[in-house]
């Protein structure tokens, strides 16, 4: 096959088929229309997360949205990563990077927590999602990472599954080095389940991190000598675990790729 990464990516909502016609809404339109200056007839690519991609054209462009016809598939479905990453709660702009950047590096579910210290409690999820979307669209994902509401951190522990286990940035530097725990958790087989969890500007309270070091699937780890603003903790996590357990370790053709 060709590639196709000079063509826009959508993520759709409905089902993926050889013929059917898709419907836009009014961003997306907007998006195709006025941003990348696509018309009528011009081909992208469309995903849902489910169907794998495909190849589509234009067929209907609007003020109030427009319409696609799909063609033909040009990846199928892949599974992706379980990792999930689980954040209190920042500023604006760095929660917005969190989730494109999160999304790029491949995580599976970005979860707002709020511990003792959240100091940024009014979370606009609908924003995370669409910073989600776009970002999956552009970084040639499959799938967009589920984005769930906020909740507190002990509330996110109490209905927690037992064999999904729990990589705590610890900023005390008391944790283990997490590459020695990664290295550990990829040589499990089949590798469980993850998520990594990274606390506030403010650190976690030492009752949070007494509570954490009592769950048998918790393991605090420390990310170097250096102290990391709490986006980029989890950035730098979420690399460490991709690079040693993820799928950084495939050798899977790049998107857009024969």
């Amino acid at each position: 096959m060709s590639r196709d990464t000079d063509k826009p990516r959508l993520f759709v909502e409905c089902g993926l088929e050889a013929g059917a016609r898709v419907a836009i809404d009014r961003a997306q339109a907007h998006y195709l229309g006025h941003v990348m200056r696509r018309g009528i007839g011009d081909p992208l690519l469309v995903f849902n997360g489910r169907d794998g991609e495909w190849r589509a054209r234009m067929d209907e462009l609007g003020k109030g949205g427009g319409a696609l016809i799909v063609a033909e598939a040009t990846r199928p479905q892949a599974s992706d990563s379980d990792i999930w990453v689980l954040f209190a709660p920042v500023k604006r702009s760095p929660i917005d990077r969190i989730a494109r950047e999160a999304t790029e590096l491949g995580a599976s579910r970005l979860a707002p927590v709020l511990t003792q210290h959240t100091v940024a409690r009014r979370i606009n999820t609908h924003r995370l999602r669409a910073n989600a979307r776009e970002a999956a669209e552009q970084c040639g994902r499959l799938s967009v990472p589920d984005v769930t509401n906020p909740v507190s951190l002990a509330a996110a522990l109490e209905t927690w599954p037992a064999e999904r286990r729990l990589l705590v940035a610890d900023e005390t530097g008391a944790g283990e080095a997490v590459a020695d725990v990664l290295i550990a958790l990829g040589r499990e087989r089949p590798v469980p389940p993850s998520a990594i969890l990274t606390g506030p500007e403010g650190g976690f309270a030492p009752g949070e991190l007494d509570a954490l070091d009592d769950l048998p699937f918790a393991t605090r780890v420390r990310l170097g000598p250096r102290i990391l603003r709490a986006e980029t903790a989890i950035l730098s996590a979420l690399a460490c675990w991709q690079a040693l357990v993820g799928d950084w370790r495939d050798g899977g053709a790049a998107p857009g790729g024969p």
